[in-house]
């Protein structure tokens, strides 16, 4: 299979996965019921940073989150009094724990009482670097920005992660993906306009990790940043104003079981 067969079936695969029906099963069903885009951005970001384990029990934790903000994410950060939070002091996924929990409370409320939306802030990172470097810049400016923002445990910054510690950033490059990216198929959002889909990085998982390598897309053993790199290289050689896009193609090759019907590429 050659480069032009590549972009073939990727693209085939592309079409097939982004789909609305694609929606119902995914942690993104949680922000696509809101409206208001402040709703959206908290409700993508909270629920990206949640998106570890089975999908059907991220969603179940997700939904209980934004139910008990009263369905107004928004309103309810900004406004919320110390009785109004004390029911967060219960919740957990995994291990994100109550002062996780409580602590980006307190950090998303000094966030949108300095800046309209999430967008600004990644803009303000990543505005002068080129689009290979852009989300390095966002990713990590934003990591050390949020921290900042409030007082809180060591232990709630692994809940953010890095490019700076070498992370992957799988679930910061899905949530950038979802405000980013715009066509009509309306699964994505692209609620955010300054930010370009060129810019945009693979979010690397298992199940993109699997593809590429079966697929000999990569060549890096680490499961890092570098790989991002190395992955998204390789999509915008496919598509250069939006690589981001094939992140349905390789995610849904490997879960829906049709991976080992394709040779090896190379």
């Amino acid at each position: 299979m050659n480069h032009q067969d590549l972009k073939a079936l990727l693209e085939e695969k592309v079409e097939q996965y982004n789909h609305v029906s694609f929606i119902e099963s995914d942690p993104i069903s949680i922000p696509h019921q809101f409206s208001k885009q402040q709703d959206v951005e908290i409700a993508a970001f909270w629920t990206a940073v949640l998106s570890w384990g089975q999908r059907t029990t991220i969603i179940a934790k997700s939904k209980q989150l934004f139910d008990w903000m009263d369905g107004q994410p928004h309103d309810f950060i900004c406004n919320a009094s110390d009785t109004d939070l004390k029911v967060f002091e219960k919740f957990k996924h995994r291990t994100f724990l109550a002062e996780d929990t409580l602590f980006f409370m307190a950090a998303l409320k000094v966030l949108y009482a300095r800046h309209t939306t999430m967008e600004e802030v990644f803009l303000n990172f990543g505005k002068d670097a080129d689009d290979e470097r852009f989300m390095f810049a966002a990713l990590s400016g934003f990591h050390d920005y949020f921290f900042s923002l409030a007082e809180g445990l060591e232990r709630t910054k692994k809940h953010v992660s890095s490019p700076v510690r070498g992370s992957t950033c799988k679930r910061l490059n899905m949530f950038m993906r979802w405000m980013v990216r715009k066509d009509d198929r309306g699964v994505d959002f692209g609620i955010w306009k300054n930010i370009p889909s060129s810019a945009l990085m693979i979010p690397y998982d298992l199940h993109v990790d699997r593809v590429a390598r079966h697929l000999r897309l990569v060549d890096r053993k680490q499961k890092d940043w570098r790989i991002v790199e190395e992955i998204t290289s390789f999509c915008r050689s496919l598509d250069k104003n939006d690589p981001a896009k094939f992140d349905y193609a390789l995610f849904g090759l490997s879960i829906s079981g049709e991976l080992d019907e394709y040779k090896l590429i190379r």
